[in-house]
């Protein structure tokens, strides 16, 4: 969850079925072949993840593997004249585990874990609803991580706004007088009565102020609407890519 890898990736990735990769997360051993798969499961995963892939095996066969009842025995072959010849023998552990994998790659094949289809397995009414029950649980998880990331993203836009120019764009609904000047004091609306039906057209500064002598427009900044409200006096703003703020009387006159 934390490196936001879905399921289907490691699936893809390490060949092992969705439903046991589940099963393992949540301990439901009955639910896999047997121990010697979860153990080689359980290291495929841990490996894939960056983890302790020994330490997990370990603490997996010290809660849940019963001992088992024999031993390997080493053999040591005669030779003719009855005598032995000194061979190096295969540290058990290194043979167990050659064992292991062969028998895994064989059990893989049969059961088509790789990329065959579905095997029946005992409790498969149980398994289903575990399944169905995780789906739910990762699309869940997937829309939460998907607002985070909207988020984040409309963060990173805001922040890159932050410093650059704002975007203003005037929509008279009747004839109304405007005076709009940009951060040095240049005149890009100079004092006038601006029609609805004149071109409109789109002013960008660093920092843009603007007066209106009356509510009879519509303000599109950053291609967002607002009303300008019906007041009796001249109405004044300063609109900068942090916000825009409401200067009261001590708006720009173009005079």
């Amino acid at each position: 969850m934390r490196a936001r890898i879905d399921i289907s990736e490691v699936e893809a990735e390490t060949k092992i079925r969705a439903k046991y990769l589940r099963a393992l997360e949540n301990e439901e051993w009955d639910l896999l072949p047997g121990p010697t798969f979860v153990k080689t499961f359980l290291r495929t995963y841990a490996e894939y993840l960056g983890l302790d892939a020994t330490l997990l095996v370990e603490g997996y066969k010290e809660r849940y593997e019963r001992p088992s009842s024999g031993d390997l025995a080493p053999i040591a072959p005669r030779l003719a004249g009855h005598r032995q010849r000194r061979r190096a023998s295969i540290p058990p552990p290194l043979a167990v585990g050659g064992l292991v994998v062969v028998a895994v790659v064989a059990a893989l094949a049969l059961l088509g874990l790789v990329t065959g289809d579905d095997a029946p397995v005992a409790g498969d009414g149980a398994a289903t609803r575990t399944q169905e029950q995780a789906r739910r649980t990762t699309a869940q998880r997937s829309r939460a991580a998907a607002a985070v990331e909207e988020d984040r993203r409309a963060r990173r836009r805001a922040e890159r706004r932050r410093g650059q120019v704002v975007r203003l764009r005037v929509v008279p609904t009747a004839a109304v007088w405007i005076c709009l000047q940009d951060q040095s004091g240049k005149r890009l609306i100079g004092g006038r009565v601006v029609q609805p039906d004149e071109p409109r057209r789109t002013y960008r500064g660093r920092r843009l102020r603007i007066r209106l002598g009356s509510g009879a427009a519509v303000l599109r900044v950053e291609g967002r609407s607002f009303d300008v409200p019906d007041r009796s006096v001249p109405i004044s703003y300063e609109l900068t890519p942090g916000g825009r703020r409401d200067l009261g009387g001590s708006g720009p006159t173009c005079s």
